[in-house]
């Protein structure tokens, strides 16, 4: 049986950025089962963000410790984003001049109370202060944010902490076959499939979803279905949206395009083209309307 990371790893509405403002790096070995990566700002540099940039956002099945410091005001922040359960838009608020730098870590979404202080029960389509949940881990977190600058610097300090602040006594192996299940039949199914796969009752796993990740087996079900489904367009050389009526069992093409615009904000042909656009004429002549979502 292929572990979760083998067989499924999420992507932003962006999946091809990789330069100064945004870059992933893939995590050690030893982590790569419980952090999806780790991403920020290269080295601090001055923000491209105005108050006319937009960004997109979209539930990627996982969350988000961010770390921003604004090295021109003087200022730190730092926040953990749970699951969200829809696509928002963020607006620039930050002006050009500002020296900034950014450390995000991604966590996938079952892995994330590995490293927690508490419970994730009812905490889904939430930004909070990292304390909230994870309070020894921003103990241990701040100082790297403070010393390091450079994105690689902050990843190798990074590594060494979540190492020490591992739990895996806190996996729970119902959550992680339900999982399992769900992707490896592509997001279509029941919450009641899940039930008689894993062989708990539907209250259980209901239970169990909502301690470890704040969202319920229903609501995360559809979320791979979506995620599996974006991959495909963005990936598949020909991708077929009525050959992905029938593998993602929507009912139409209709069916499947007011679905997936309800979870992107966008139709397939606008999100590819989205995400296939450099990062400046996406935050300078982006026409998106002007709209945010406060989390």
């Amino acid at each position: 049986m292929l572990a979760i990371e083998q067989m499924y790893r999420p992507i932003t509405a962006t999946p091809f950025q990789n330069d100064e403002t945004y870059c992933e790096i893939t995590p050690c070995d030893a982590l790569k089962p419980y952090i999806c990566c780790f991403w920020g700002t290269k080295q601090p540099i001055i923000s491209l963000q105005n108050n006319n940039s937009f960004g997109l956002v979209i539930p990627d099945t996982c969350m988000d410790i961010i770390f921003d410091v604004n090295y021109t005001k003087g200022t730190y922040s730092d926040m953990l984003c749970t699951v969200d359960e829809n696509s928002y838009r963020t607006i620039g608020t930050i002006s050009s001049t500002d020296f900034v730098s950014t450390f995000g870590i991604r966590f996938y979404a079952h892995t994330a109370i590995l490293f927690s202080d508490a419970s994730f029960k009812d905490s889904k389509n939430q930004c909070v202060e990292l304390g909230v949940f994870m309070l020894r881990l921003k103990k241990a977190l701040t100082p790297i944010m403070e010393k390091y600058t450079s994105l690689k610097d902050r990843v190798i300090a990074t590594e060494r902490v979540l190492s020490s602040y591992l739990d895996t006594q806190r996996i729970n192996c119902n959550l992680y076959n339900s999982i399992h299940y769900m992707i490896s039949n592509r997001g279509r199914g029941t919450v009641n499939d899940v039930c008689s796969h894993v062989a708990v009752s539907k209250r259980t796993l209901e239970r169990v979803f909502n301690e470890n990740m704040g969202i319920s087996p229903k609501s995360y079900f559809s979320l791979i279905r979506y995620q599996l489904l974006w991959q495909d367009m963005i990936f598949k050389k020909y991708f077929n949206v009525f050959d992905a009526v029938e593998e993602y069992g929507y009912t139409d093409q209709s069916h499947l395009l007011k679905d997936f615009k309800r979870r992107h904000l966008m139709l397939p042909k606008d999100a590819i083209k989205y995400a296939k656009t450099d990062t400046l004429s996406r935050f300078y002549n982006t026409s998106y309307e002007n709209s945010t979502k406060m989390k």
